[in-house]
């Protein structure tokens, strides 16, 4: 298997270890075929960096690390994309570690060996957990600058926050769907997990905004779906069976096809849909007209956000370079930007 780089570029790319790659590269027998294609596609994604670092300038190369449904870590990985090409002479190059479910352990175990390995910078999609920020803290220490992206862990050492204001995000879904709704109804409010702050913060504000502006609105709550369409499903059509008077849906965590399919199981209407993020499947849901409204903000902006970041810390600019919050947009079908 042919190839420019070192076997520990690959492996760590690749997230095996070193001996396994190198018995991938060689040919050598008992290799499983889905660990050569792991491989493969670590070689490939090192050669598509190597081609967008060609330009002049220093290059940095940091590790994005997300636990999250792949919908939305390939919408996060074509803004990073995207956005290397406008940082041009100074190069970012990314290398990606997502999964769409990791004990606390196992992500503290790769953060630390991102920060053993060297980095320039870590964006960071976790859990507000102690475990994560003790990791945090280990990689500021070896002045590895982390950035956190969509969800925050506001007492770690990280050096700031890319995305959104959640609060003000779950606050303009009681409002859409408090004012679709009137005086009635129980909206199902769908967690991927508790442990994220992005999304408690989310639910806070909703629940805020519900309780003081439309009282006569019930809330029914389910988490630990993980935002994967077979747990998120089962967990909706549980809440379903259990209230009759479910008909709204404020989608936090994400799953929606399988809270879609909940509903249409039990023959029960869904009065108003509102979810986060145009990945693809909300688009689609979106254009066919399954949900009503998307809050969306725009991912390359908080990639923006976190590159500009790091770079203040890796160049030593001001540190008055910090991201904003990215702005909230209303997303209909009639006003869905064109995909990237």
């Amino acid at each position: 298997m042919a190839h420019l780089f070192l076997v520990k570029d690959i492996a760590f790319q690749a997230g095996l270890s070193t001996a396994t790659v190198d018995r991938v590269l060689n040919g050598r027998p008992g290799v499983r075929r889905q660990t050569e294609m792991r491989v493969k596609a670590a070689i490939a994604e090192l050669e598509k960096q190597q081609a967008g670092a060609m330009g002049s300038g220093r290059m940095l190369a940091i590790d994005i690390v997300m636990e999250t449904p792949q919908r939305f870590s390939d919408a996060v990985r074509a803004a990073f994309e995207a956005e290397m090409a406008t940082f041009l002479p100074g190069v970012f190059r990314c290398r990606f570690h997502f999964a769409e479910v990791m004990k606390p352990a196992e992500l503290v175990q790769l953060l630390d060996r991102i920060r053993l390995r060297g980095t320039h910078g870590i964006v960071l999609k976790a859990p507000d957990v102690a475990e994560v920020a003790a990791a945090v803290a280990r990689a500021d220490a070896a002045e590895i600058p982390v950035v956190t992206l969509v969800t925050d862990l506001p007492n770690s050492a990280r050096i700031a926050y890319a995305g959104a204001d959640n609060r003000a995000a779950g606050e303009t879904a009681a409002y859409l769907i408090g004012e679709f709704l009137g005086s009635g109804g129980k909206v199902l409010v769908t967690l991927s997990s508790g442990r994220f702050r992005g999304e408690e913060e989310r639910e806070i504000g909703f629940r805020r905004v519900i309780r003081a502006r439309y009282p006569d609105i019930g809330i029914t709550e389910i988490s630990e779906g993980h935002g994967t369409d077979a747990a998120t499903g089962t967990l909706a059509a549980a809440a379903l069976a259990a209230d009759p008077t479910i008909n709204a849906v404020y989608s936090i965590g994400g799953g929606n096809r399988a809270v879609l399919a909940a509903f249409d199981a039990a023959k029960r209407p869904v009065r108003v849909f509102v979810a986060h993020d145009l990945d693809a499947d909300n688009r689609a849901l979106l254009a066919a007209r399954r949900i009503g409204f998307v809050l969306h903000h725009d991912l390359r902006t908080d990639a923006r956000s976190a590159f500009r970041a790091i770079m203040s810390r890796a160049t030593a600019l001001p540190r008055a370079v910090t991201p904003s919050l990215s702005s909230v947009e209303i997303v209909t079908p009639y006003n869905m930007p064109a995909a990237d």
